[in-house]
């Protein structure tokens, strides 16, 4: 059963500008924090940014900070992820991730720890 879907995803050239949506189904528990990780072909999956329940506190990888923003819906579980000055090397698949884990621990989680996963969303960025 989908709990948690992206959308946004696409095609762009490099220096544009992206903005990924996802939403939950309700199933998960609403004090969830969310997040994103990416996995580019041949890759492992990676840390891209979290934010905690009441959006008070944001985690991002240094690869995008100053050029992601993350932010949350406070109505429902609803995470978006603005992205700006995309690079080639950006491509990869995004995840939507929500778990009871707090935000400052998303930096160095093992990803198979993390509950609540979307089914990924696809981001390519051209030169």
């Amino acid at each position: 059963q989908v709990q948690l879907e992206e959308s946004g995803g696409g095609l762009v050239q490099a220096g544009g500008s992206l903005r990924l949506s996802c939403a939950d189904s309700g199933r998960i528990p609403r004090t969830s924090v969310m997040g994103w990780f990416r996995q580019a072909p041949g890759k492992e999956r990676e840390f891209v940014a979290a934010i905690s329940w009441g959006g008070t506190v944001t985690k991002y990888a240094d690869s995008v900070r100053g050029r992601f923003t993350i932010s949350r819906t406070g109505a429902k579980n609803t995470v978006f992820l603005q992205m700006n000055n995309l690079k080639v090397e950006d491509t990869a698949v995004y995840y939507c991730v929500a778990d009871g884990r707090a935000a400052t621990g998303w930096l160095n989680a093992n990803p198979n720890e993390l509950n609540y996963w979307g089914q990924g969303t696809q981001v390519t960025v051209s030169s």
